[in-house]
């Protein structure tokens, strides 16, 4: 009877594997269609917002002409600076919509899309032919959102909406300013920009309510009430408390210290919200003694007295660099 002896196996030896690389999560609105009618500032804005969240967006524009701030200086290569703040991140097309072919191919694009933008005076897509009720009932899940500046409904919804118009009518440019000065508007077109910005919340809202109910919506977003809605704690103020709301420059009206003051060197910013923070400051300023000192040693003693305060401040940071006590630090 024949044996068999095993053969021993050399096992070679196994080669170290890198770790897989995490996969990259896909964004938000990967895979959602967005149709952007928009021009200038709100539309783009938001339209770009929802890019950035991964939304494929289509920019149609007027042939041509394209957007109107492509013709804004200045220009960097040929391109407007203004243009290219709020259009990334989008493809692009010129389309003229009041001719048949025009009208046919938004219909295409339309049909399978998941959101559609637009910032056209009221009244304009209904004549022609895409308003909400017409695009429902070709696509009932589609999200259709309309940016104006006072509303699809009342006495001002026929007015063009402008942000400095806007500013004015809703308090905030009155709210803006040095009391002694006119009313001054924010800095930036602050009335386009949260308007975009509601208006991609209320889409992504409505996406949302989509994957629950199956159906569309409309959202609509009017420039006037989005503004008065920043008006807050100063419309607390008069509703509540009646005061009115003034221009105050740099000060705040419940917090002190809250505003700009002169170092020897440069301007700078202190903000002292609470109890906590006062104290931090005056060790920092090497003021102790104002901790306890009655006049300031809570918010409401603070805002009080705050004639007294304030100029203390300016001239004990007026006599020092505003770098005073920092560390410095290395790049």
């Amino acid at each position: 009877m024949a044996k068999t002896r095993a053969r021993s196996r050399k096992t070679a030896p196994r080669r170290a594997t890198k770790p897989a690389a995490p996969r990259r999560a896909r964004p938000p609105l990967a895979g959602v269609r967005v149709i952007d009618l928009t021009r200038v500032l709100a539309g783009p804005f938001c339209a770009m917002s929802l890019g950035d969240m991964g939304a494929e967006v289509i920019k149609i524009e007027e042939p041509g002409k394209g957007d109107d701030t492509r013709g804004w200086p200045p220009f960097v290569h040929g391109e407007a600076t203004y243009f290219l703040s709020v259009n990334r991140n989008k493809k692009s097309l010129t389309l003229n919509m009041k001719t048949p072919e025009g009208q046919e191919i938004l219909r295409r694009l339309l049909a399978s899309a998941d959101v559609v933008l637009e910032n056209f005076r009221p009244g304009t897509m209904e004549r022609l032919g895409f308003g909400y009720a017409a695009l429902r009932r070709a696509n009932p899940r589609l999200v259709y959102c309309s940016i104006s500046g006072f509303g699809e409904s009342g006495p001002e919804a026929h007015r063009p909406g402008y942000d400095l118009i806007v500013q004015g009518e809703s308090g905030v440019m009155d709210i803006t300013g040095f009391p002694d000065g006119p009313p001054v508007k924010v800095g930036n077109s602050i009335g386009d920009l949260v308007a975009g910005m509601a208006a991609a919340q209320g889409i992504t809202l409505a996406l949302l309510s989509r994957e629950k109910t199956g159906k569309g919506q409309k959202v609509e977003i009017g420039m006037l009430d989005v503004m008065a809605s920043l008006l807050t704690y100063q419309a607390g103020l008069y509703w509540n408390a009646g005061g009115r709301p003034a221009r105050r420059g740099n000060e705040h009206p419940s917090i002190v210290p809250y505003e700009v003051f002169k170092a020897k060197d440069v301007y700078l910013t202190l903000g002292v919200a609470n109890n906590s923070l006062w104290d931090r400051t005056c060790r920092a300023l090497d003021r102790e003694d104002l901790i306890r000192d009655p006049r300031f040693d809570t918010e409401a003693n603070r805002v009080t007295n705050r004639k007294v305060l304030v100029p203390l401040l300016n001239e004990i940071l007026g006599a020092r660099p505003a770098c005073w006590g920092s560390t410095p630090t290395r790049s």
